[in-house]
């Protein structure tokens, strides 16, 4: 086919498509545009926007499973579930350093884990400097003895002065009193000095061993008083409110099945993590026994000190769309209406509705996806039954094409 023909071809065929857009127009209805839509907003009734009541006989409720609650006001105990860990108590935690450089002689307390108490010897330890202090101190005893017989009052008190420097400067770094006595009853000094326990506890941590060097600071041990161990649990952004400090909380433990342990809210964070949007609350319980150990996961029960009344239904009763909460309210006639309710406080199995829905009334506690699909089905048939059928004739109108008698059909003839 040549090039003039095919022009020729498109051009009837542009013409032939002009044509019957022209007949289809002037034969529509006034209201119907050329889309053929009439005017209507097909978008405008979406599921979940507009639902229709539902009505479920007691056999097919008994089918699929439709329970009731009835709202009702009554005290809410706003108690709050959460999980933790257990910790340490950071009022209750040693260091143990030295306060002069030395050689460790012999260690005592030599393994992690080890309990100790106040007062108990840790390790001996040689430093020069600790020798030469003993000697000062043995001499300023014997000055002073001396200062005594002599009766000179000048030299009795530098004397003193001499004593009292050493004893001073050997409390300084941790040697009792009790030691430093000895010290001056004896004719010589010590080449090793004990080292004592300032708290009792736990060992958490050891960083010494026999025959090593200590200097002034480090940490050679730390220890946790355990008696008292902190827990440290996780609030739900919208759970912090609802904690104080003083609250009581009930702790259980996997390790320790039926055993419930008593605890006291001492502090709430004044954060909360970006990224898990969580907030942080301590807990501090008594530890007979030492049966808490740091790392251990707690389930927690912050019980609230001041209930209040409130319109209280049962959680299940309420569905959440995203954009709104509703409850399906059974009527006195049978029906199941949606209605949006705006809900409050979660405690436990129940939930408090703050507004759109009143004490007395039924509500669906069960299939409530159920009844959803069928309301919001109802509201989608009735949506398109609702609608200008413009696209069909309408009765009496002057271009609507008159119908044609049964006698005048047209009849079909066999070969």
């Amino acid at each position: 086919m040549n090039t003039r023909k095919q022009i020729f071809l498109s051009l009837v065929i542009v013409g032939l498509a002009a044509a019957s857009i022209a007949v289809y127009t002037a034969v529509a209805p006034s209201g119907e545009t050329a889309g053929g839509t009439g005017g209507h907003n097909h978008g405008a009734v979406a599921a979940g926007d507009h639902l229709s009541p539902v009505h479920l006989d007691p056999a097919a409720a008994r089918r699929i499973g439709v329970t009731y609650a009835t709202a009702e006001l009554r005290p809410l105990d706003g108690a709050v579930s959460t999980v933790g860990v257990v910790t340490y108590d950071e009022t209750r935690l040693f260091n143990v350093n030295p306060k002069i450089e030395g050689w460790v002689e012999r260690l005592y307390v030599d393994f992690t884990g080890a309990p100790i108490q106040k007062g108990q010897p840790l390790m001996e330890i040689y430093s020069p400097m600790l020798v030469s202090t003993q000697e000062e101190l043995i001499l300023a005893r014997r000055l002073v003895d001396r200062a005594a017989a002599g009766r000179s009052e000048r030299a009795m008190t530098n004397a003193r002065d001499l004593l009292a420097a050493a004893r001073q400067r050997l409390r300084y770094w941790d040697i009792p009193d009790e030691e430093i006595e000895q010290i001056e009853r004896g004719a010589t000094p010590r080449k090793t000095l004990t080292f004592r326990a300032g708290a009792s506890g736990i060992v958490v941590e050891k960083n010494v061993v026999e025959g090593s060097r200590i200097m002034p600071g480090m940490d050679l041990y730390k220890i946790a008083d355990l008696s008292r161990v902190w827990i440290n649990g996780e609030l739900f952004e919208k759970d912090i409110s609802l904690v104080r400090r003083g609250q009581h909380a009930e702790v259980t433990f996997d390790a320790y099945p039926g055993e419930v342990f008593r605890g006291v809210v001492t502090y709430v964070y004044p954060s909360v993590s970006l990224e898990a949007r969580t907030g942080q609350v301590r807990l501090e319980l008594s530890n007979p026994g030492l049966k808490l150990m740091p790392g251990m996961y707690a389930q927690v029960e912050i019980r609230s000190t001041t209930p209040r009344e409130a319109l209280v239904i049962p959680r299940s009763a309420v569905l959440v769309t995203g954009e709104r909460s509703l409850v399906f309210v059974r009527e006195s006639d049978g029906m199941l209406t949606p209605r949006e309710v705006q809900a409050g406080l979660i405690a436990g199995s129940d939930i408090e509705i703050l507004s759109g829905l009143a004490a007395g009334e039924v509500v669906v506690t069960s299939a409530n996806f159920l009844i959803d699909a069928e309301s919001n089905l109802g509201a989608s048939i009735g949506a398109m039954a609702g609608m200008d059928m413009g696209a069909q004739p309408a009765a009496g109108r002057d271009d609507a094409p008159a119908a044609l008698p049964e006698s005048s059909s047209p009849a079909v003839h066999q070969h």
